[in-house]
Parts: structure tokens; C-alpha cells; sequence
């Protein structure tokens, strides 16, 4: 399997961590991370937008129903609602795709025309963020994911351009792991997974913590009923001859009696495969991953998409640009609880038409997170090992949640 980190294999690292954490947010009472106050849904206005170029630089293609498509929709949401304003790109910027072109190399080229403010889309861009922010001090640099900006992160680099930006998809992938344990009959869920890392590693913990929860609580059946398995396919999105091919992990899913199958890759080949699996009269269902839209690949067997809405923050970004400030901040955003779909939260969920009369569920369950009476992230927890990850009556801390080591004891699937 490839390392996000070290992807040797194919000159490069192609990551997409993920990232955002407005310092000095404290995990709150409830145990799981306590989102930072969102900036308000806000464009720039036409005098403060005209003439600024942003540059967007895409580690996949824009359109892959998945994380590049929903950083693409984000960004020109934004910029086509400032009059003025110019939008400057590059997707599939990757070993594969583009062979010996770095993303430190794009970033260039967009500084070239004009770029004041840059984003780059994956944390495998965390170098070039980097060294693109050191090479062009008077452009604001943004990286989705990484940690650099982060002060009390493990990886602080003092760069004054440099900003951070993800969302605090853990609850996303809560509310996604409650969907799966309501709409599963089987007891068996599976998780199609891209590459491991610390990201990978609490997206998948926190859909099982939620699945776990709403088996025992909603399904009132015991925990060891539930089977929750992760395949990784070593990558963000199918590398033919080099990661597995998620067409066949998912295939294999929805034949080996997994009911229902939820996706954590770019691309949408779990909810492909599940209207195949469907059509032939297989009783299965599926959640998408990344993007708002993502139950229509398949409506009929969705339970819902945990979603990001990038325009939000990159709005407050390319305000502040607009208004001669250099952003260097490090931002973890989460959900609006007085309404995870409005246009001021960072992350989302919409549920699918599968989920049918378990919906109420659902409500109560995003209620219960809102409020901090549901703390899936307090003791006592315990690492796949049987280590303990956290002790009984604690609560763990954002650098506990960020940098997990290992996934949750319950879950079947390789930890590194």
C-alpha cells in the first residue's frame, strides 16, 4: 500500500490530511472536538473582490464527484459572486497525472499571473505550501489540511503567509456511521478507505464510534453484532496498477454480505457499484463522501453524504486578501448545530432517501452531538491494540484526535 507521506512509489506524496483548527478551541464538555466559531456565509464586496486573482491548485481532477470537485464548487462559488475577481487553476496535479511537475512549480506559474492568494488542495502539498509561501512572502499561501500553521500542532513552522484550513469532518463521519448502523441489516458495514494516515485513521474511528452508538442506542442490539470493516485501496482515487482497484473492493463489499458500504476515497465508485449491486436485487445501500450532491450517483440506495462546504471559509480568506490582510492561521471548522446544512457550517449532512423512517434518529443523534449530551470522543476508549487511547471520564484533546495513531478497538482493517 502507498504512504501518503512517502508515495515512492510514485515521486511524490499525494495527501489530502485533514486540517483547520482555530487555535484555542478546547475539546468542550461533550467530549468529541468542540468546532470553531465559523466566519459568517460573507463574500467580499465588488470594490474590495476587483482585480484579485486567487489560484487554486487541485490534486485531482475538478470533477471527481468526490474532495476535488467539492474544493472547486467552494472556491468559485466565492469568486463568481465578486465581481472583478479572476480564478486561476490546475487539477490533477500529481505524479501520475503530471510526471516531474511539482505543485511548488504550479503555484509559480499562477504567481505569475497575477495569483495574490493560492490554495492548495491536498496535504500532500504540505512541502510546496511551504516552500511556495518562503519564495512569495507578499502571497497568501492556504493549504486544506496540514498542520504547519498550527502552533500547538506537532509540526509548527513559523511562515506569516501560511494558513491551514479543514473542516471537522469527524462529526461528518458520525452522523455518516449512525446512517450506516441504522440502514444496515446484516450488521455488517464496510468502509472503502483511501490511504492510512492520522486523517484516515480518525475519519474511519469516528463513523464507527457513531455506528457503534446508534447500534446499541436507536438498533438496541449489542455492540459485538456489528461488523465494521475497512479495506484500503492505498490511495485517494484508483492508480491502475498501483493501489487496488476500489471498483472491486466495493464489489466485493456488497457480495460478501456487507449491506451496506460507506466511502472515504475522492471518487465515487461505492455508489456506482451499489446501484449495480441494486439493480441485480441485491438489498444494499451506500454513504458518499465529500460532496453535498453525492446521493444523486444513486438516490434510491443513499443513506446520506457527510459533506464540506469549502465557500465558507475560502470566503472569509478571500475577503481578507481583498482587504490587504495575509491570513496565517490555523483553522479546524465545524458543523453550525443550529443547522449543519446552512451556509455557515463547515461541515454537513444530508441524509438520503434510503434512510427512509430512521430519520428522526439521525435528528436526535445530531441534536445530541450539538448539545454535548453524545460525547463519542470521551473515555473509555480503547486502540484497536487494546491499548488505551483514552481513560475512563477523560475527554481527548484536539492533538489526540488529530494525530491518531491507530484505529479504534472494534474496527477489522489494517492501522498502518
Amino acid at each position: 500500500m502507498l504512504n501518503r507521506r512517502c508515495w515512492s512509489l510514485l515521486s511524490a506524496c499525494y495527501l489530502r490530511l485533514s486540517p483547520i483548527v482555530a487555535l484555542g478551541l478546547i475539546l468542550g464538555a461533550c467530549g468529541s472536538p468542540t468546532p470553531t466559531s465559523s466566519p459568517s456565509a460573507q463574500t467580499p464586496t465588488e470594490t474590495e473582490g476587483s482585480g484579485l486573482t486567487v489560484g487554486m491548485i487541485l490534486v485531482g481532477p475538478k470533477n471527481d464527484a468526490g474532495w476535488n470537485q467539492a474544493h472547486f464548487e467552494g472556491i468559485t462559488t466565492v469568486t463568481e459572486k465578486i465581481p472583478g475577481s479572476k480564478l486561476e487553476y490546475a487539477d490533477k496535479v500529481n505524479p501520475a497525472d503530471r510526471k516531474n511537475v511539482t505543485g511548488a512549480q504550479v503555484a509559480d506559474e499562477l504567481v505569475a499571473k497575477g495569483a495574490k492568494l493560492i490554495i492548495f488542495n491536498s496535504d500532500d502539498f504540505k512541502d510546496d505550501a511551504l516552500a511556495t509561501a518562503k519564495k512569495h512572502p507578499d502571497v497568501a499561501i492556504v493549504h486544506a489540511s496540514g498542520d504547519y500553521a498550527w502552533k500547538a500542532g506537532k509540526n509548527y513552522k513559523n511562515q506569516p503567509n501560511l494558513s491551514n484550513v479543514m473542516g471537522r469532518m469527524e462529526y461528518g463521519k458520525m452522523i455518516a456511521g449512525c446512517a450506516a448502523a441504522l440502514g444496515t441489516e446484516t450488521g455488517k458495514i464496510g468502509y472503502l478507505g483511501p490511504l492510512i494516515n492520522d486523517e484516515t485513521r480518525r475519519y474511519v474511528s469516528s463513523a464507527y464510534l457513531g455506528a457503534k452508538y446508534c447500534w446499541e442506542t436507536y438498533r438496541k442490539k449489542p455492540a459485538q453484532d456489528l461488523e465494521f470493516k475497512v479495506t484500503w485501496i492505498g490511495f485517494w482515487f484508483n492508480i491502475p496498477g498501483t493501489t487496488l482497484d476500489p471498483t472491486k473492493v466495493a464489489d466485493d463489499f456488497y457480495n460478501g454480505g456487507y449491506d451496506v458500504v460507506m466511502s472515504g476515497i475522492d471518487t465515487p465508485e461505492v455508489a456506482i457499484q451499489g446501484k449495480k449491486a441494486a439493480a441485480a436485487g441485491k438489498p444494499v445501500k451506500f454513504v458518499h463522501y465529500d460532496l453535498k450532491t453525492g446521493c444523486e450517483l444513486a438516490p434510491d440506495i443513499c443513506l446520506g453524504v457527510p459533506y464540506y462546504n469549502w465557500a465558507l471559509p475560502y470566503g472569509d480568506l478571500v475577503k481578507q486578501v481583498s482587504e490587504g490582510k495575509t491570513p496565517d492561521q490555523f483553522m479546524w471548522l465545524g458543523p453550525d448545530w443550529k443547522d449543519i446544512n446552512s451556509a455557515n457550517s463547515m461541515i454537513g449532512f444530508l441524509p438520503g432517501k434510503a434512510l427512509g423512517s430512521n430519520q428522526p434518529y439521525i435528528d436526535t443523534f445530531i441534536k445530541g452531538l450539538g448539545d454535548g449530551s453524545i460525547n463519542l470522543f470521551k473515555g473509555p476508549i480503547a486502540f484497536q491494540d487494546g491499548a488505551t487511547f483514552i481513560k475512563a471520564g477523560e475527554i481527548a484533546t484536539d492533538q489526540q484526535i488529530w494525530y491518531l495513531p491507530q484505529l479504534l478497538q472494534g474496527i477489522t482493517g489494517s492501522s498502518k
